[in-house]
């Protein structure tokens, strides 16, 4: 009756301390004999597969297989276009910031283009024209300009 017992059947037996073996030590007769205690059993870990996949790229079984080399030039293609595509990336970044930088240094000058006209602008009105004019020792004119109007003869009266 032991000989039909499962893998995973118990026996009740005392003597065998839980050593569940293949059956060659009972059809021998060597029941009498105090058997060796055997290791309990260890689970075994199972990988998982991602842990397995770093396994295999890393360990170069990955590229051996054989739809990898027969799609090898696809697998280039695909990574030259993801090294353009990061380059692309990096260009329009690069390109932007740039932009950016040129419109920044726009509004400055434009705010300098409006600082200098208006200070401009102040200093062109008749009342801080007369003041610098009085500092330098110039004095405003009390009658207002005229014209002068030139008939086409000789200006000088003594040569008529």
């Amino acid at each position: 009756m032991k000989e039909n017992l499962r893998y995973n059947d118990i026996p009740d037996d005392p003597k065998n301390n839980g050593f569940t073996g293949s059956g060659q030590a009972e059809s021998q007769g060597a029941q009498d004999e105090p058997s060796m205690p055997a290791e309990p059993v260890r689970t075994v870990k199972k990988v998982s597969k991602g842990r397995k996949a770093v396994q295999e790229v890393l360990g170069g079984d990955y590229l051996s297989r054989e739809w990898v080399t027969g799609n090898l030039s696809y697998i280039l293609y695909l990574a030259l276009l993801a090294m353009i595509y990061i380059a692309n990336t990096y260009s329009t970044e690069k390109k932007f910031k740039s932009i950016e930088r040129t419109k920044s240094e726009l509004e400055e000058l434009r705010y300098r283009y409006i600082t200098t006209k208006s200070e401009l602008m102040f200093k062109c009105r008749q009342s801080e024209i007369s003041k610098r004019a009085i500092i330098q020792g110039l004095k405003e004119a009390k009658m207002p300009p005229y014209k002068i109007l030139y008939s086409g003869g000789s200006p000088d009266p003594k040569k008529k």
